[in-house]
């Protein structure tokens, strides 16, 4: 018999899995997509950008992409503390999913 079988198919094996493994959730994409936007930014800018998501919610994403080597965080030794987000060269590599995300939404948006 030639061909693939679905019974012998596991999705969790798949690349498409892994990725999505890495970005799921409710706002680690926009997470993602703001760092792309606009390069270096605040864990304040952050939650003004995203607007309605907790702190910890948000503290806890930005430990995960940063445990997952998509963000660098960056801690300034001063007072006020000062701690800023940035995507890392692994989590630029994603970018290029994400841009076609965003092309994809502005063609296909209905008004």
């Amino acid at each position: 018999m030639i061909g693939n079988y679905i019974k012998d198919a596991n999705f969790e094996d798949t690349g498409f899995s892994y990725t999505l493994s890495l970005i799921s959730g409710k706002y680690k994409m926009v997470i993602l997509y703001c760092l792309m936007e606009y390069k270096t930014v605040r864990f304040n800018e952050l939650r003004r950008y995203i607007r309605n998501i907790s702190d910890r919610t948000l503290s806890s994403n930005l430990k995960e992409l940063e445990a997952d080597r998509l963000i660098v965080r960056r801690e300034y030794p001063q007072i006020p503390p000062k701690v800023e987000y940035s995507l890392s060269e692994r989590g630029k590599s994603l970018m290029e999913v994400l841009d076609q995300l965003c092309v994809w939404g502005e063609q296909n948006r209905t008004e």
